[in-house]
């Protein structure tokens, strides 16, 4: 064998415990699927080093752009993500190599003396401060709790995990919204109050998935090291994500802009029992808000689910029209932030 083929693999991440755990998941994976090594390669990105808030900075790309240097500059072979951090659109010289099989894509709520939501909204007399980043999460939360004829105060935080829920254990805050993989992936997921259902609160698209990303045409591999990636790609969530992304892409809204999708694939209910568990429709749900939750726009469609892994069509299409019809609703004035 050659140096090409014994030498390690060498994997980009970030240096978070949460992308530390989620890469080593990958590592993990290639190492079966390959039978080489895989070193785990630490880079800094600028969303880890600034203390602004995402929105400030824009939030597109901020946990990306290093990642995809070093691809390019060949200090790194592949590179993991967490897929709702990816720009929607994808450089010509890097693919998605694989979408694998993914996370439970919910919100969870931590919140003091392990209430719930509607718990911790309840009292008229105090004002429930709960923490969050997203400007999504803001806008979802606000309109429940108008919802519920109750009121709370969305306060911005950054941090890792441990940081924001440290928030609640030292009583600055009474809750704080985290994403439901996150924590299942570092064996945190017990010290959720509650997992918010996707009927009230939205999550970001591609939350729950990571990407495995590599040059189209490595200089030392070609196209095969991205062809023995695709083995870990997962055709059902890449067709929900593709959805989700496309619909993003069609609202020209950032990954910090306070939108809200999720597709999932689901049986045709109605056909005979012999085709009952055959995937047939592919579901979209998108919304976009103010911050405050005064105004949603919250629609819904349902389209034919792809007719095979490499049908990538039909999900961008179904994204791209309920991205019109929300646009038809307004939706284009409820968002801070429009990709440039």
């Amino acid at each position: 064998m050659n140096d090409s083929t014994t030498r390690p693999l060498r994997l980009g991440t970030r240096r978070s415990a949460l992308a530390m755990a989620q890469s080593g998941l990958v590592a993990e994976a290639v190492r079966e699927l390959t039978g080489r090594p895989v070193e785990l390669v630490e880079i800094t990105t600028y969303g880890d080093t600034s203390r602004e808030h995402l929105a400030q900075i824009g939030g597109t790309g901020v946990f990306v752009s290093a990642l995809r240097d070093a691809l390019l500059a060949g200090d790194i072979d592949f590179a993991v993500h967490s897929l709702k951090d990816l720009p929607t659109a994808q450089p010509e010289t890097l693919t998605l190599a694989a979408i694998p099989v993914r996370e439970d894509p919910r919100d969870a709520l931590i919140a003091r003396d392990g209430l719930t939501f509607e718990e911790l909204t309840a009292d008229p007399e105090r004002t429930a401060r709960i923490g969050t980043g997203s400007p999504r999460r803001m806008a979802q939360l606000n309109a429940w709790a108008r919802a519920l004829g109750r009121r709370i105060e969305t306060v911005p935080i950054r941090g890792n995990i441990d940081t924001r829920i440290g928030f609640v254990e030292k009583g600055e805050l009474d809750a704080v919204v985290l994403a439901a993989a996150g924590l299942t992936r570092l064996g945190r997921l017990d010290e959720a109050t509650q997992l918010l259902s996707p009927d009230v609160v939205l999550p970001a698209p591609g939350q729950g998935a990571l990407a495995i990303e590599c040059l189209a045409v490595h200089p030392v591999h070609g196209t095969a090291l991205a062809a023995r990636l695709a083995d870990l790609d997962d055709p059902d969530t890449r067709a929900a994500v593709t959805a989700e992304r496309s619909l993003l892409a069609a609202l020209e809204a950032g990954c910090s802009a306070p939108v809200g999708a999720l597709a999932d694939l689901s049986p045709n209910r109605g056909g005979p029992k012999a085709d009952e568990q055959a995937v047939t429709e592919l579901h979209l749900r998108g919304v976009v808000g103010t911050t405050d939750g005064s105004t949603l726009v919250h629609l819904s469609t349902t389209g034919h689910a792809p007719a095979s892994p490499d049908d990538v069509s039909t999900p961008l299409n179904l994204g791209r029209e309920l991205a019109a019809e929300m646009l038809a609703k307004g939706a284009a004035g409820l968002m801070g932030e429009r990709a440039l």
